[in-house]
């Protein structure tokens, strides 16, 4: 499965099967919110947290092509990514995209 971030792939004829999507809600625990939130006081990368969204857009892009792979797609092009809180310490992740399939 080729995913791109473009609505074209270079030599490639497609035809369009529909929009895919992915999603997951991820949040963590309290002991660690708690500790990231006194981080906040002294400043620097979140880790914890920024591991929570590595894996949420993960899970999301595995999701989203699964969808993919059930119209039989070939490629998925136009990819994006959305994020949105949900509450304190949860978010949501949303991939989305064109399936397509090679037409040459």
């Amino acid at each position: 499965m080729i995913l791109v971030n473009t609505d074209y792939i270079s030599g490639k004829e497609l035809e369009m099967l529909g929009l895919v999507k992915g999603s997951t809600i991820q949040s963590k625990n309290v002991g660690s919110d708690i500790t990231q939130s006194l981080k906040t006081l002294v400043g620097g990368e979140l880790n914890s947290y920024n591991e929570m969204m590595n894996n949420a857009r993960a899970l999301a892009t595995k999701r989203m092509v699964n969808e993919a792979e059930l119209l039989n797609a070939d490629a998925i092009v136009n990819i994006r990514y959305s994020s949105s809180a949900i509450m304190a310490g949860a978010a949501e992740v949303i991939a989305y995209g064109t399936a397509v399939k090679f037409k040459n």
